[in-house]
């Protein structure tokens, strides 16, 4: 919008680092702690008052804001910390254990003691229910068994629910039939493997519906507490609608995402993955076609 600012943003777990760029385009920083409860709920949101000039706890007139684009480790450290949401894991039954064994990867064959990584799922229930790869229907899902364990979940404060079943990257019905009983008891967070992650591998597409789960509920708490504080003065265009500021953040693969569509599994790498487009740009405006770079954050170094 002409005459507005834009922001880029990168939120790590100990600085945030803040370039906006001036209506008349000039470019200006403003480096803080990333937590800092006694000065403000949130730094992102705090940079960009400062650049604009504004007292703490001040509206964002929207007018002022074209858009901000943001990388962040919120979903990184959390992961690595092991502070996300509370997850149950709903699998088809015989294979509750698929994610635990995985593909079986061994880096030291001859290794005498053997530590397995510690699952991001607290709880599993198998569901009585098959499809076959052909779509052909063997076992119905069991709607009353599975609605009795997830009362039990919910019951002992587990609020979000990972759903994989067999062949749904393909035959999604008895998973959507399954994720609808969890919404429908007014689970938080319900991702199903079908619409996180189609693939063809039980595995995979088993970790990252579990890891998108686990994840997403702290960062759309986020999401929205920025979100809110941006749009908190939206002003109203010719026609009558609020416009709103818009709010874009880096996804894991290098590419940005609306607010609303960011989820976990896109998050894990926010904020590394802006470190390498910048570096891979900067290299290739240097005449530079190899690289190694190094991203030494407050709780992660990457490499």
């Amino acid at each position: 919008m002409p005459g507005s600012w834009e922001f880029w943003i990168d939120r790590g777990g100990t600085f945030t680092d803040v370039i906006g760029r001036r209506p008349d385009g000039k470019l200006v920083t403003h480096k803080l702690l990333s937590e800092n409860p006694e000065a403000y709920a949130d730094a992102a949101v705090a940079g960009i008052r400062h650049l604009l000039g504004l007292a703490a706890g001040e509206p964002i007139p929207q007018a002022r804001i074209g858009v901000a684009k943001m990388g962040t480790t919120i979903a990184t450290n959390a992961l690595l910390e092991r502070k996300g949401e509370r997850t149950l894991l709903l699998i088809t039954k015989g294979f509750g254990d698929a994610l635990r064994i995985g593909y079986q990867a061994r880096p030291n064959i001859f290794a005498k003691h053997i530590v397995k990584p510690d699952m991001l799922y607290e709880r599993v229930v198998e569901v009585d229910e098959r499809v076959r790869a052909d779509g052909t229907v063997e076992r119905a899902p069991d709607l009353d068994a599975v609605r009795g364990e997830l009362v039990r979940a919910k019951a002992d404060g587990i609020r979000a629910v990972a759903v994989v079943l067999m062949h749904a990257y393909r035959h999604r019905a008895h998973e959507e039939r399954v994720a609808a009983l969890a919404r429908a008891l007014g689970f938080a967070q319900v991702s199903a493997s079908h619409e996180v992650s189609p693939l063809i591998k039980l595995v995979g597409r088993g970790d990252t519906t579990v890891v998108d789960s686990y994840l997403s509920p702290i960062l759309r708490r986020y999401v929205a507490q920025v979100a809110r504080d941006l749009n908190g003065e939206a002003t109203a265009s010719p026609g009558g609608e609020k416009k709103q500021s818009r709010l874009m953040f880096m996804m894991s693969s290098g590419g940005l995402t609306a607010a609303d569509l960011f989820h976990g599994k896109d998050a894990i790498l926010s904020g590394p993955a802006g470190g390498v487009v910048g570096m891979a740009e900067t290299g290739r405006q240097a005449g530079f076609a190899k690289l190694i770079g190094f991203d030494m954050g407050g709780t992660s170094t990457d490499v």
